[in-house]
């Protein structure tokens, strides 16, 4: 997939595989899921990671900074206020100018808070930060964090952690038409089949964390969404057949020879 690179305000990332950093049984086997899904970019919530104290260990130890690109989040933030403030602070002490935004409006589904996360996107624009916000599934809003910086926009599949696969295929099939950057399916994702279609949608990049770190064998789980996210932007590119309501037969009748005579007129010839 090298020749299909995914470029996000200027920036190549080889992988189309975004994972997250939490909820792992430990970080060694967190680093050998990000090696497992070929990810050269893994976002960390500015709220998990010590800041104060760079020397002690955290799961930054395992996270090779020469190999995999550093995507501070504001994961808990519930007002602009907070998202603002955490993305302000990940940059102070020199993760990044780039920020996977969240604002929360809800604690039981997770749900973002849109009105607020369109005022952090417009404030952190201005402030010359690389936001990627992430949404709901909604093609009006999507187009309005487009309209006021966003570098990307990240729709929801399900809500976060759900499983449940992308429940409305049709909106991340309008976001992805209508978006003039990159839209990267975010959340909700259970299975390798759920990353294969959201790329096959025609998504520019899946991000998921659950998935893989509460996985059985997260290793082997995160092997598998790489190669998911891999055949479903080849065959989106490749372009599917159209869906049909009747049968449309292999083999066309054109061209085929006439049907050979029957077994009893032949042996009848011969004798």
């Amino acid at each position: 997939m090298n020749s299909d690179p995914l470029v996000i305000a200027g920036r190549t990332f080889q992988s189309r595989l975004i994972v997250g950093t939490g909820k792992y049984p430990s970080h060694p086997v967190m680093a050998d899921a990000h090696r497992a899904a070929g990810a050269d970019m893994v976002t960390v919530a500015v709220r998990r990671v010590n800041l104060h104290d760079r020397s002690a260990e955290s799961l930054l130890h395992y996270i090779d900074p020469d190999r995999i690109f550093i995507l501070p989040n504001t994961a808990g933030c519930y007002t602009a206020d907070e998202a603002i403030r955490a993305a302000r602070l990940g940059r102070e002490v020199g993760l990044s100018n780039w920020v996977k935004l969240e604002v929360i409006g809800d604690e039981r589904t997770l749900y973002p808070d849109n009105v607020a996360l369109l005022e952090a996107t417009r404030v952190l624009v201005a402030e010359g930060f690389v936001v990627l916000p992430y949404t709901n599934d909604d093609p009006v809003i999507c187009r309005k964090l487009e309209e006021a910086g966003a570098a990307a926009v990240m729709p929801l599949g399900a809500p976060i952690g759900s499983g449940l696969g992308i429940q409305n295929q049709n909106n991340i099939r309008i976001i992805r038409e209508q978006a003039r950057v990159p839209v990267i399916v975010d959340a909700g994702v259970g299975t390798a089949s759920d990353a294969a279609v959201a790329m096959e949608l025609g998504a520019d990049a899946v991000l998921m964390n659950t998935a893989i770190a509460l996985a059985q064998d997260p290793v082997a789980m995160a092997t598998a969404m790489r190669l998911a996210v891999e055949a479903g932007r080849l065959a989106y590119r490749a372009g599917r057949i159209p869906r049909r309501a009747y049968a449309s037969a292999s083999s066309p009748a054109e061209g085929l020879l006439p049907p050979a005579a029957p077994l009893d007129t032949v042996v009848r010839a011969g004798s």
